[in-house]
């Protein structure tokens, strides 16, 4: 594996990752979450033609520790050909975005504890590597003693110690033929001081990156970005930086703007379960319509009746009842959902409970977010970071209505 920093705009940096399969792609990049390595709503012979930059993906390792077994994923060639998704990247990371919780209040030398859907489990060091190399990732994030902000201080050590030692643990049991392709754990809750020794302890393991845990765990937003900064400023600048459990627009930007350079997110999934369609505008340039100039946000102009700068509520019936609005969900984007349908399709299939609505929603909304993306990258190459994220914040604060069709003009 081979990363390499091209750009920087503050702390904000594009750089270039050559995975050992071949697979190069640019960062900062969007981690498409998967179930078992496969997407949740998208088919998989959609996911090569979605986008360009449709071919990172990340997944759990504690999906496969029962069924199907690592045995069995072992024996398919791994997680690539079980899904047959191979020419992608996956990222094995221990939490689940989109089920199991942390369990980690308390403090165990088994393993990590999590709360699953048939309670509480202790998973061993042993078993999770057993199912890393049996899925043979591109990339794989050492076992944490991951816990939440607000755990004591006597316990927050213990969480720094643990991950410490796992870290070294998983990296004496990972398959030599597969290479270096470890991310280490940097954890430290809400202690500034346990990041940083939880950082300087990491920083001298042989591991292709680093992976910061502990975020979207009820910590405090205003506080996150100094947790984010005392942490990489202890990692070395040449190397791989991920991050998990933040994935709102604001997030990513916080996150990026702090260097990270890889990020999972649950948001365009979420939103499709809400029946929500991405709309927010990507490049600064794009201009207020003539008449929304002097329009002030009432209580009216909200997802419910369908309005939204960011997002569009397709089970509104101001796209299928009193007016059939028969335009994609944002003009000029070129997903294969706006390229094909309509507001009013889309929304007659939610009314009519149709699966095809949130497959058809999820493309939308997948592609949208890798185009964020690509404008966050482009805007560190143009030395506009700041620019861009104070230019992005502000317009979603305010609620404005813009002219979105120039967002996807090359």
């Amino acid at each position: 594996m081979e990363f390499t920093v091209r750009a920087c705009s503050g702390h904000g940096r594009v750089g270039s990752l050559r995975l050992a399969s071949g697979l190069e792609f640019e960062t900062p990049s969007l981690l498409m979450i998967t179930r078992r390595g496969l997407p949740v709503v998208i088919p998989p012979e959609m996911l090569m033609d979605l986008h360009p930059d449709s071919r990172a993906c990340q997944f759990t390792p504690m999906h496969f520790l029962e069924d199907p077994l690592a045995a069995v994923v072992a024996k398919a060639g791994g997680v690539h050909k079980l899904a047959s998704l191979t020419g992608f990247a996956m990222v094995a990371v221990a939490r689940d975005s989109l089920g199991n919780e942390i369990a980690g209040e308390e403090a165990s030398n088994l393993g990590a504890s999590f709360e699953t859907s048939s309670g509480r489990r202790i998973v061993g060091l042993e078993k999770y590597m057993e199912v890393v190399n049996a899925c043979k990732p591109d990339l794989w994030v050492s076992l944490p003693d991951e816990v939440p902000h607000w755990v004591p201080e006597k316990r927050n050590r213990e969480s720094v110690d643990h991950t410490s030692q796992w870290l070294d643990h998983c990296l004496s049991l990972q398959h030599a033929e597969h290479g270096n392709r470890c991310l280490g754990v940097v954890v430290g809750a809400g202690s500034l001081e346990e990041r940083a020794r939880s950082a300087e302890q990491a920083a001298t393991r042989n591991v292709a990156g680093f992976s910061l845990a502990g975020f979207g765990l009820g910590e405090d937003v205003a506080q996150r970005g100094f947790h984010l900064e005392v942490a990489i400023a202890k990692l070395p600048n040449d190397k791989l930086r991920h991050v998990c459990g933040l994935g709102s627009p604001e997030e990513v930007l916080q996150a990026v703007g702090a260097g990270i350079d890889l990020l999972d997110s649950t948001y365009p999934y979420m939103l499709t379960k809400e029946c929500l369609a991405m709309t927010f505008p990507l490049k600064m340039e794009v201009p207020l319509r003539n008449a929304d100039r002097d329009m002030q946000p009432t209580p009216d102009h909200g997802v419910a009746s369908g309005f939204s700068l960011a997002k569009v509520n397709l089970r509104s019936a101001t796209y299928g009842g009193g007016r059939i609005d028969e335009t994609p969900l944002v003009t000029g984007c070129k997903c294969y959902t706006c390229k094909r349908h309509t507001k009013v399709y889309i929304n007659q299939l939610l009314n009519s409970n149709e699966t095809l609505a949130q497959t058809l929603l999820e493309i939308h909304n997948t592609y949208h977010y890798l185009e964020f993306f690509k404008a966050i990258r482009e805007s560190i190459k143009a030395d506009k970071f700041h620019e861009f994220r104070t230019w992005f914040t502000s317009q979603r604060v305010f609620g404005m209505t813009y002219d979105v069709s120039e967002s996807f003009v090359a």
